[in-house]
């Protein structure tokens, strides 16, 4: 039988929009203010409130560290998080059947880091910056991201993933979260079913550079590609088009940096930001 504290315990987890509007009103504080503090929007933490989102990890931390709760709301959206599993678009579907049991994935991003690769942080950024999505709307496409990624990385029959990415894409993206996009990226990078490899700038004009793509390997050997369209990705099955993006693919690999040359570079462009971080504050001391 359960004691008064589980049962406290129980509230508090499928409770979290009551505790959050419990939180703010202890201290006084409106939703702006909330919002403010934590860096978003005010629209945002209604829907929190209301059970409408759930605060992915790197927006419950931050609820911690202004409520000063120390990780009670990290623990209780990501208890909430295991029971709401985001619903994907219609037309991401077919891919996502094919990730979720290939046994080896390809994928080349030749403008922004792939999905399975990118921070929350840097999710989100990606998604706002479109200025053609609500708040929620943005939420909501984060957690499908975070979903995504440990539903494919992190499954038990972990498929072996490569990926190609132009060296453009390692210096795109705000500064503030670029360090931990590129150290996230090393991260993952070192396990050891995941290949990260680098074209260099001095690559030139290369294969890749006419458009984004991804190719899985499935049952028996047969494989299916996958376009990317600025509305929706388009799933390709047509044997003569498969080939053409395996030897596209081929053809990238061959001015690709090796793995231990591109996880070399993806530190140096850590320190860069290091050096830029101490640089600025030597010239504001």
């Amino acid at each position: 039988m359960w004691g008064v504290a589980s049962y406290k315990e129980e509230i508090r987890v499928n409770n979290l929009p009551a505790r959050l509007k419990q939180l703010r009103a202890e201290r006084v504080i409106t939703q702006d203010q909330v919002a403010d503090a934590i860096q978003v929007s005010n629209s945002l933490i209604a829907a929190f409130e209301t059970n409408r989102l759930v605060p992915q990890s790197d927006t419950a931390k931050a609820l911690d560290d202004h409520f000063g709760t120390g990780d009670e709301i990290q623990k209780a959206s990501a208890e909430a998080r295991k029971n709401r599993r985001p619903t994907p678009p219609s037309w991401f579907l077919p891919w996502q059947g094919v990730e979720e049991t290939a046994t080896t994935l390809r994928y080349f991003q030749a403008s922004l880091l792939p999905g399975l690769l990118q921070t929350e942080a840097y999710a989100r950024a990606v998604f706002a910056s479109t200025g053609l999505l609500s708040d929620e709307e943005v939420e909501s496409r984060v957690a499908l991201r975070m979903e995504r990624q440990l539903a494919i990385l992190d499954r038990k029959d972990r498929p072996t993933c490569v990926f190609f990415l132009d060296a453009a894409t390692l210096r795109c993206g705000p500064p503030k979260i670029a360090k931990d996009q590129l150290l996230q990226l090393a991260d993952i990078g070192a396990r050891p079913n995941i290949f990260v490899h680098v074209i260099p700038d001095s690559a030139g004009l290369h294969a890749g550079l006419s458009g984004t793509f991804a190719l899985a390997t499935i049952e028996a050997g047969n494989m299916v590609g996958l376009l990317g369209d600025f509305y929706e990705d388009r799933v390709v099955p047509e044997p003569t088009r498969v080939t053409g993006l395996d030897r596209t693919w081929q053809a990238i690999g061959a001015v690709a940096l090796p793995c231990g040359q591109s996880r070399d570079l993806i530190l140096r462009l850590v320190n860069d930001h290091d050096d830029s971080v101490a640089d600025l504050a030597q010239v504001q001391s």
